[in-house]
């Protein structure tokens, strides 16, 4: 059997999102299966839409999620170039041949007799396309027209009967009436190519196997088809997989919560959950697993078990999957993930740079509730600030009063004042009795407390808090409290 040779071949013109990225996984997921080639190919023939650092950014993200490429950009390979840009001769190659095989001409129309030419279709409600002015050109007219100074593209002649039939890996025989494909451009008159060509010429050199690829491609493979025919290529194997739909059943767009890849990363989820819960758009194990190792996803993989419908992205599931790979995280590994975080997010008057001895003692208070690691500063920013900000009255927890809160701080302040080491196990032996002392629940004491040392309601447990926060800081933190709710009236 032939090698598999698979490709990603994105197009810089903008930032790669979920639906480029899963295309390039499961591209890479067939290489690693079977032990073949994954390359990666800059499609940057669209000179007017290229994207300044679009390249880079493509290849940071592939990276991020650890799909590694064997050829292309950076890499290296023995069928480069692997930018489309670099290989124009090949490509003006092959449509001179084509043109003089018969099967592509020169047409000279310009963008403005297009134009009206597909407004009258629209108006007369016919299905638009070139309606074949220049197929008929003799040489002599052809040179006429040039001698006049204009500058042809280079169309492909589809033949006006028969069919194109390929069988697609995902949704079985698929059969086109040639009357359907109009001549499409090939070169355009500027010298590059339309990806029709392109991708032709490329995949053929390259020797790529199999193409996998968005299903909004698949009414492209017969012109493809042709192509390869006319230029007497063996066609690769196809496989078109479904697009990603949001969960209103409409095409995936950014009003779902749809980013680029790299967004994902800023905004706190992990690689490791960004590739499983692609991976598992359209594609699945079984009918019950959810959480799948990429080893695993490598072992598993094959083309038979790609769904043929549309696959719902759920921002909710992700937020939930995100949450169970963090808590599977080793605490100094999340603590080394939350830091950058941490750096960024933190208010400014927070002392940089973060003392990362200190920042793994707090991780393990907050990794359990944890869906993102966006969401850590505002979890453990009273750990570093200097000043809490908070209402005073907040100190007065369920059926207490300012009476009872004071005398709680006060009594607290007082015990723990002769408390030399602020353990876990130490605190917590002497403020339950101190609350059974003070005829309070349990509960309403630590409320009382937890507000004082953090200024916040919610927070990880009280004990394990307070022993990270530290002795002196807690002890100022409740003579501050007490000087506070003094200031409130009764």
């Amino acid at each position: 059997m032939q090698p598999v040779r698979v490709r990603f071949a994105p197009s810089p013109t903008g930032r790669p999102q979920v639906g480029n990225i899963r295309t390039a996984m499961f591209n890479w997921l067939l290489a690693r299966h079977t032990g073949g080639t994954f390359i990666l190919r800059i499609e940057d023939t669209d000179v007017t839409r290229k994207v300044g650092g679009a390249v880079e950014y493509i290849m940071e993200g592939l990276r991020w999620l650890g799909l590694d490429w064997d050829e292309g950009p950076e890499v290296g390979g023995d069928y480069g170039p692997y930018f489309q840009s670099q290989r124009l001769a090949l490509y003006q190659e092959a449509a001179r041949r084509l043109v003089e095989q018969g099967d592509a001409y020169y047409c000279y129309c310009s963008s403005e007799r297009l134009e009206e030419m597909r407004q009258d279709q629209v108006a007369r409600k016919q299905p638009p396309g070139y309606d074949r002015r220049c197929r008929s050109l003799t040489p002599l007219e052809c040179a006429q027209k040039e001698s006049g100074g204009l500058r042809p593209v280079v169309r492909f002649r589809v033949p006006e009967s028969g069919q194109t039939r390929f069988r697609d890996l995902i949704y079985g025989d698929v059969v086109f009436e040639n009357t359907t494909i109009d001549d499409f451009v090939m070169l355009k008159s500027d010298g590059y190519p339309t990806y029709h060509l392109a991708n032709v010429v490329d995949d053929r050199a390259m020797k790529i196997s199999h193409v996998i690829r968005g299903e909004d491609w698949i009414s492209s493979t017969p012109r493809h088809l042709l192509m390869y025919k006319a230029l007497g290529y063996e066609p690769p194997q196809y496989a078109h997989n479904p697009l990603i739909l949001g969960p209103d059943r409409s095409k995936l767009s950014k009003r779902h919560g749809a980013v680029s890849i790299l967004e994902y990363r800023d905004q706190g989820y992990l690689p490791e959950t960004m590739f499983n819960f692609i991976a598992l758009i359209g594609w699945s194990l079984d009918d019950k697993t959810e959480i799948i190792s990429r080893e695993d996803l490598v072992k598993n993989f094959s083309l038979e078990r790609m769904g043929k419908t549309g696959a719902i992205f759920n921002r909710e599931k992700l937020d939930w999957m995100n949450g169970v790979y963090i808590r599977g995280l080793a605490p100094d590994d999340f603590a080394r993930r939350v830091l950058p975080f941490l750096e960024k997010d933190l208010p400014t008057a927070v002392r940089r740079p973060l003392h990362a001895d200190y920042v793994r003692r707090i991780m393990p208070l907050v990794q359990e509730r944890t869906k993102r690691l966006t969401e850590v500063a505002g979890l453990v920013k009273f750990f570093f600030v200097d000043e809490l900000e908070y209402d005073p009255p907040l100190l007065i927890a369920k059926n207490m009063d300012r009476s009872t809160t004071l005398k709680a701080l006060e009594v607290s302040l007082s015990r723990l004042e002769k408390l030399a080491d602020f353990s876990e196990a130490l605190l917590e032996a002497l403020l339950r009795p101190l609350a059974e002392e003070l005829g309070l629940k349990a509960g309403q004491l630590f409320s009382v407390l937890r507000t004082a040392v953090t200024g916040e309601t919610a927070t990880p447990p009280l004990f394990q808090t307070m022993s990270v926060l530290g002795r002196d800081r807690c002890l100022k933190r409740l003579q501050e409290a007490l000087a506070r709710l003094r200031t409130v009236s009764s």
